[in-house]
């Protein structure tokens, strides 16, 4: 309260002037002169003609709080700062929003950028009004991030407010609204970031929410910024257009109201130009020339029932020749963010094509104001949030999408996903079941799959579209019926799923699977790794024992301590000291036997891996195995596996050269051994040398010879050491070693081959 008292004198000042009080000194000369503002009783009536029970001495108050809190401050064009908040409160009535609303409107700079607090403003104005305020402030404290992660965590913010109260939003579009048609007067390098965000984050948030006049002039308003000279273009072209068709717009006003009439429909009709961006976008989205654009104007037929507007539809069909392919029914499949209303294209007056909207006055309102046409508070509904999870399909939306873009794990992947989001192209798909999926366009099964479940995107292993079996890639279309095929084997997609998928929530979902299962991995490689020491110190090891020791490995979990030994961030010994203090540790070379000067030794001459071996599967196993880079390894080779700190095990054949880099590093040595599953066969890497004869059709011998015994060639070099020979680098899959030693007896029993090796890299 203590501000508060510090300028009552002011505030009662203003209060009796009728709030002329802006006439506070600026901070700086002013680069224009300043505009005029509203006054409070003006700011007053305009509630009052849509709320005559408005509160007039709460709005009273906030005015006069706000007007005082800014003092002297300014805006870039030299105005008094308190005319933003000012303005941002006017856009709101024009959405005929609550008294709440439109103080928290006045009030919205105030902590952000005031000696107020959340505290004060609760006192004077009510929790209602300052938690709507505190949802619109900016996170403080973040200067030691970079701006897109700012930038993420600030909108992470303003979501999660606007989850609790949808009002949030409408403020933060209005603030967005008011500081887009004032841009000129930031400085150039602020004005682009803006406008960038701006047309990224919060014209598609309005479209999302229906606030189809807002989303539009926001895009304008920042495609100006961002191609002035493409805006000037387009602009100048439509100027253009609309005095050569001066009476065009007229006409078929007129034209299209008498026929209705004639069929004894009562409509209005409006009709209008499109804006430069919705035409520049077209343009490159169809890749033509503004003179191959045949529908520039667009018309709204306004009827009373959901009756008249097919009735109306047929009218305008029977008139006028009707487009093919552009006729789209909003009314019995309503977008995601509640708009309805039926689309068609037809050939009007002069041979030019007219695009019409055909909708009631209510589908109308909702078209104009969107989420804003719910949001009104009416006693006895109760709250405007609670009134939009039952009327709102857009709030619904909303909310379902901030939960899924809450869990992303670090800002700027939560910044991706929302602007993923929020694109509002459509295409409308089907289940078997007959229940409706929107999509953005462009979207996929795989996009379709997570739409309908997180588990049946995890799981998704084909899919049948329209009945026909198609690749799970494959783009979808309206009114495409999908059937998902899933697989219990399938516990997580493959992590080359998320370049393909379209949506923020397929991105996610795939993402956390990804790492969930990466983790997975790691942490079964680290228990076999901590049991595999246990057994060789004949210590007993037990998980309720080492859940005792997390506070000493400061872990909170067991598959914590697992996965970090798996990824070579923690040592097993280090896990086995934590359970028994007395433990010693004995420095362990290859295959378990004690490291006795220098380079570590096999335990046998043949090489027996020990019961305590690892077992090695291959590249689709449980753990996170890969192999020799050069060269790799098939069962029957004697084996080695080399930990490396956050990749997991790469496994050489023993008699690889490249095992001499690791001859000081025992502790990375594994004991691994060959687990393959004879019913199930699986191919592993090999390299070949080949030499073979410079003749025609030699190379396909080769290939031919690897082809007639099942090897799977993965990749192939060629290099010319001589006019006679060519030297081959062949990287094939085979099943074992005695696969691959048949192939290369086959090769070299070829007489367009001079030598074959194999490479161990």
């Amino acid at each position: 309260m203590a501000y508060w008292r510090r300028n009552a004198r002011q505030m009662e000042a203003a209060a009796g002037g009728a709030a002329a009080a802006p006439a506070l000194a600026p901070a700086k000369p002013p680069k224009r002169s300043p505009t005029r503002m509203m006054r409070q009783y003006d700011l007053v009536e305009r509630v009052r003609a849509y709320n005559p029970d408005t509160d007039e001495d709460l709005l009273n108050r906030a005015y006069v709080y706000a007007m005082v809190a800014h003092g002297e401050q300014t805006r870039a064009s030299g105005d008094p700062y308190f005319s933003h908040p000012l303005e941002v409160a006017a856009i709101l009535t024009d959405l005929k929003l609550d008294d709440a609303t439109i103080v928290a409107a006045l009030l919205h700079d105030t902590i952000e950028d005031t000696e107020a607090t959340r505290a004060e403003i609760d006192q004077i104005f009510g929790h209602e009004i300052g938690a709507l305020v505190e949802g619109l402030t900016k996170l403080k404290r973040l200067e030691l991030v970079s701006r897109e992660a700012k930038q993420a965590e600030n909108l992470r913010k303003l979501l999660l407010a606007v989850a609790n109260d949808v009002r949030v939003l409408l403020v933060k579009l209005a603030d967005r609204l008011h500081n887009m048609r004032t841009l000129e007067f930031v400085p150039p390098a602020s004005r682009r970031r803006i406008a960038e965000e701006t047309i990224d984050i919060y014209a598609p948030l309005a479209g999302r929410m229906g606030m189809h006049e807002m989303r539009e002039e926001l895009e304008d308003l920042s495609f100006r910024e961002l191609d002035a000279e493409a805006y000037a273009v387009v602009n100048g072209r439509l100027s253009a257009l609309a005095d050569r068709n001066r009476n065009l717009i007229g006409e078929i006003e007129t034209q299209l109201t008498a026929s209705l009439t004639r069929n004894g429909i009562a409509a209005r009709v409006t009709g209008r130009r499109k804006r430069p961006f919705s035409i520049w976008t077209k343009m490159e989205r169809k890749s033509v020339g503004f003179e191959q654009l045949s529908d520039i104007f667009g018309f709204r037929v306004i009827v009373h029932t959901v009756e008249e507007c097919y009735r109306a539809l047929g009218t305008v069909h029977t008139v006028w020749p009707v487009v093919p392919g552009r006729f789209k029914d909003y009314i019995s499949t309503p977008k995601q963010n509640d708009y309805r209303s039926i689309h068609t294209t037809v050939i009007g007056p002069g041979n030019q094509r007219v695009e019409l909207q055909i909708r009631t006055e209510d589908m109308d309102r909702i078209a104009e104001y969107g989420i804003a046409a719910h949001a009104f508070y009416k006693e006895g509904v109760g709250s405007p949030t609670e009134m939009l999870n039952r009327e709102s399909n857009a709030f619904a939306w909303l909310r379902h999408t901030i939960e899924v873009l809450a869990e992303s794990a670090n800002p700027e992947e939560f910044l991706e996903h929302t602007k993923l989001e929020l694109f509002h192209d459509q295409v409308f798909c089907f289940t078997p079941k007959g229940k409706l999926i929107a999509l953005p366009r462009k979207a996929n099964v795989i996009d379709f799959a997570y739409a309908v479940h997180t588990d049946v995107g995890n799981s998704a292993v084909g899919c049948k579209i329209n009945g026909k079996f198609s690749p799970l890639s494959s783009e979808l279309q309206n009114g495409d019926e999908v059937e998902v095929l899933t697989s219990r084997a399938q516990s997580a997609p493959p992590s080359a799923w998320e370049s393909l998928a379209v949506t923020g929530k397929a991105r996610a979902a795939i993402r956390r699977a990804t790492r969930a299962a990466v983790r997975d991995q790691y942490a079964g490689l680290g228990r076999r790794i901590v049991e595999r020491l246990f057994m060789r110190a004949k210590i007993a090891y037990d998980d309720d024992k080492l859940k005792g020791a997390l506070p000493r490995l400061a872990r909170t979990s067991i598959e914590d301590v697992m996965a970090a030994v798996g990824r070579g961030e923690m040592k097993a010994s280090n896990v086995a000291r934590a359970m028994y203090p007395d433990y010693k540790e004995e420095r362990l070379g290859v295959f378990g036997a004690a490291k006795k000067d220098g380079a570590p030794k096999p335990k046998s001459a043949e090489g027996t891996p020990t019961k305590a071996a690892i077992p090695i599967r291959g590249i689709n196993s449980d753990l996170p195995v890969k192999f020799a880079p050069n060269g790799g390894a098939v069962p029957g080779d004697r084996i080695v596996g080399i930990v490396t700190p956050g990749e997991g095990i790469t496994i050489y054949p023993i008699q690889s050269p490249a095992l001499k880099d690791f001859e000081d590093m025992p502790e990375r040595w594994l004991d691994v051994r060959w687990d393959v599953d004879e019913s199930t066969p699986q191919r592993f890497p090999a390299r070949l040398f080949v030499q073979n004869v410079n003749e025609p059709g030699s190379l396909a011998q080769i290939a031919t010879v690897i082809a007639e015994h099942d090897g799977n060639i993965d990749n192939i070099s060629m290099s010319r050491r001589s006019p006679d020979f060519t030297e081959l680098t062949i990287d094939l899959e085979v099943y074992d070693l005695k696969h691959l030693s048949a192939i290369i007896a086959q090769l070299r029993a070829k007489a367009v081959v001079a030598n074959v090796e194999r490479v161990n890299g």
